[in-house]
């Protein structure tokens, strides 16, 4: 591993401990920005370190600064090379960096179980991360005292929406001049169901107050927010090994934009470059994983992969016709290699060509 990618892990999980520990402190002042804002930068982190190791780059030619976090989002999820990230896991860091801009730069009001739900899904992804791109445990980063975030289970989304319309529509009612607090308390809503929907940046006060009129209408809260309808979060496992992840349901998709289309998310950018994303053919794929092109050609068809919008396109460029690979199928070769040797695979496709040939 480069000196460089050890360091900025190494800032990552400093980050991600301080954290957890604001989450856990016993008083509350200062405790929710702090909190978001260490989380953010774990990231940042932890995503240029990811960036370094998988052979990109983390500065644009000729500038001093490295890449901000959108770009570090960005190049994680669409370039083919690098692509490590899911559409989910994208979210979740969006969710978190918006939370963060509105905590650090203006007001933000956000509720217990709220803060809860972002960051274990955030301990969580950072978990996730660490084994898929340095195949290393979140354990080794942490000190053994250490209890990530919380042992309490999470509220599903539906309930959490339920109780904080409950009582922001409480802060509304006539005469009591609470608006403020209400559009502080509704902020955070509004910032998870707009990532989830593609969009970016901060809502403004004639988005607030509008959906402040809806909420005093008695409307259900999935037609204000359609965004986080679409969505829900799975847990599993008890305590100190509990995970949190997000997952989109049948409902809105996300869309995908052209990339600095106004207003857009990272997560709505599409890949305009698809030579970019699907960056290998079959030689370059073999030489990836470490095997022949014949046992290469096995293995994807065996796993199937060219039925995998994610992993194989086949793509028309005049009228010559080039078959190409992401890097989701670098990734998906290793991992059915854990369960079955290249050999074992190569033995079973010939054997069925020939029962197929007879």
């Amino acid at each position: 591993m480069k000196r460089e990618v050890k360091l900025l892990m190494e800032k990552a999980s400093d980050s991600l401990i301080l954290a957890i520990e604001l989450f856990n402190r016993p008083y509350d002042r200062g405790r929710v920005s702090s909190t978001l804002i260490q989380l953010d930068h774990a990231f940042e982190m932890l995503m240029k370190a990811a960036i370094l190791h998988r052979g990109g780059q983390i500065r644009e030619k000729r500038a001093k600064e490295t890449i901000g976090f959108d770009a570090c989002v960005r190049r994680s999820l669409s370039d083919g090379t690098i692509k490590y990230l899911s559409e989910e896991q994208a979210l979740v860091l969006q969710m978190i960096n918006g939370l963060r801009d509105a905590a650090q730069h203006y007001l933000l009001d956000i509720s217990e179980v709220q803060l809860y739900d972002h960051v274990q899904s955030g301990v969580t992804l950072f978990r996730d991360l660490l084994k898929s791109v340095f195949d290393q445990e979140l354990a080794s980063h942490l000190p053994k005292r250490v209890l990530p975030v919380s042992t309490s289970p999470p509220t599903d989304l539906a309930t959490l929406f339920d109780s904080e319309i409950k009582e922001i529509k409480k802060l509304l009612q006539p005469r009591r001049r609470r608006q403020i607090e209400a559009f502080v308390r509704l902020r955070p809503l509004v910032i998870l169901d707009a990532t989830i929907r593609g969009e970016k940046g901060q809502p403004s006060d004639s988005d607030l107050r509008r959906i402040c009129k809806d909420v005093s209408d008695g409307k259900d809260w999935a037609s204000i927010f359609p965004g986080a309808a679409a969505v829900e979060l799975a847990a599993d496992g008890m305590g100190p090994r509990l995970s949190l992840r997000l997952w989109k349901k049948e409902g809105i998709p996300i869309q995908l934009v052209a990339e600095g289309t106004p207003g857009a998310s990272v997560v709505a950018v599409k890949r305009v470059d698809e030579l970019s994303f699907y960056s290998l053919g079959a030689k370059q794929l073999a030489k990836k994983v470490g095997l022949t092109m014949p046992k290469v050609v096995a293995i994807v068809d065996y796993l199937r992969l060219r039925e995998q919008t994610d992993c194989y396109k086949e793509i028309k460029i005049g009228k010559a016709v080039f078959k190409r690979y992401s890097q989701k199928a670098i990734d998906s070769i290793k991992e059915a290699l854990k369960e079955e040797t290249a050999d074992e695979i190569w033995r079973k496709r010939v054997g069925k060509a020939k029962r197929v040939t007879a």
